[in-house]
């Protein structure tokens, strides 16, 4: 069970219409045109001036002109054109960016929240520089911390002043281990997920401690930082480890993967 506890821990390395309203008219009233006279045997008179017609009344309205109905649009108003859709992420795009994540930048410093096999949740800082060092440092009340040197990987326990060493080729996370890395050349590429959540790319790793360890890497879909990581080892135990607070500029203190001579690697 001892060996088991440690080997976890190192697999931890997770739119109106408007109607017109037409005017009322009201016409003019004229005076009524004058009698014509009876008919006579006389030579008729001279004819007489016609009457002038009277003028308007000042209480009379003058005609209004009819109103002009409103100009209507012809047809209904076009919706504005949609955006434009985003080009959806093929498998060669996410593991092409995955990669850049990963060759970016040397160096990582991240929180972790790590869930363990057993069902504990424990907590921590990661530092990263590549190529090879890595240091895991838990928060109390865990007592345990994993620090790589480049060369091997020693796993602490500080309560009980003991620790183990492995090579580090027998680790998992060798995206953090190789100097540049490459997911179709340096694993075994097994498949792409692509969602609106994330991107997980699933990959298979021979070389680790006890025989073949499969890991699951869950990308950010708009940033393609790396949010999480969960390990299966050989046995079938489940590592999940999630990261916060990713910082790819900061270089970490040199001496956070110092190790002592006396561990010896398995």
């Amino acid at each position: 069970m001892k060996h088991r506890k440690f080997l976890a821990i190192t697999l931890t390395l997770g739119l109106t219409v408007v109607t017109p309203c037409q005017a009322q008219t009201q016409s003019p009233s004229g005076a009524k045109p004058p009698i014509p006279p009876a008919v006579s045997t006389a030579a008729p008179p001279p004819p007489a001036a016609p009457p002038a017609q009277p003028a308007p009344s000042a209480q009379q309205p003058a005609t209004a002109a009819p109103a002009k109905p409103p100009t209507q649009a012809k047809g209904p108003a076009k919706p504005a054109a949609p955006a434009a859709p985003v080009a959806k992420l093929d498998r060669a795009e996410a593991i092409k960016r995955a990669n850049a994540f990963f060759n970016a930048s040397p160096v990582l410093t991240a929180d972790f929240v790590q869930l363990g096999a057993d069902g504990k949740r424990s907590e921590g800082k990661l530092y990263v520089q590549r190529a090879g060092r890595v240091r895991f440092e838990y928060a109390d009340p865990a007592t345990m911390e994993v620090v790589s040197d480049g060369l091997r990987v020693v796993v602490r326990d500080r309560k009980l002043k003991s620790e183990q060493a492995y090579f580090i080729e027998q680790t998992p996370l060798k995206f953090f281990m190789k100097e540049k890395f490459d997911l179709e050349k340096d694993v075994k590429l097994v498949d792409v997920l692509i969602e609106d959540s994330g991107v997980t790319v699933e990959i298979e790793d021979s070389a680790t401690l006890g025989g073949t360890s499969q890991l699951k890497l869950l990308f950010d879909p708009k940033t393609f930082k790396l949010k999480q990581w969960q390990v299966t080892d050989p046995q079938g135990y489940q590592t999940l480890l999630t990261l916060f607070n990713l910082d790819q500029a900061t270089t970490p203190d040199p001496a956070l993967f110092k190790l002592e001579q006396k561990a010896n690697a398995n």
